[in-house]
């Protein structure tokens, strides 16, 4: 079954990479490289996203569409990334779930 697992950051966690000496981010993001090589076999596509500043957003179905710069909310939490993942069931995804070393929340949705 395929789930995608979409990697949230919030603000705070943000706040606190940023704050990180250079060798403390080093083995942040060398953890993070760890877990998508630890797991390869299950992933079938993964990314990461460019900042939240970078997004347009469309918006439908009131006449004309309207875009806009910036996410389509005002939140303190954002989607950084995702991974598509093969796996046998959704314990298979929340254990993939629960070994995330990075962002704070990992969001799991079945792929239809």
């Amino acid at each position: 079954m395929k789930y995608v697992l979409m990697f949230v950051e919030t603000e705070q966690f943000a706040k606190e990479l940023e704050a990180m000496g250079e060798l403390e981010q080093r083995a942040a993001y060398e953890a993070v490289g760890r877990w998508f090589a630890e797991n390869a076999d299950k992933i079938t596509h993964h990314t990461h996203l460019a900042p939240v500043h970078t997004a347009t957003t469309v918006r439908l179905g009131q006449g004309e569409p309207v875009v806009t710069d910036g996410p389509f909310v005002e939140g303190k939490e954002v989607v950084s990334g995702f991974a598509e993942v093969e796996v046998a069931d959704l314990d298979e995804a929340l254990k993939l779930a629960r070994s995330w070393p990075a962002c704070p929340i990992v969001e799991i949705r079945p792929v239809s």
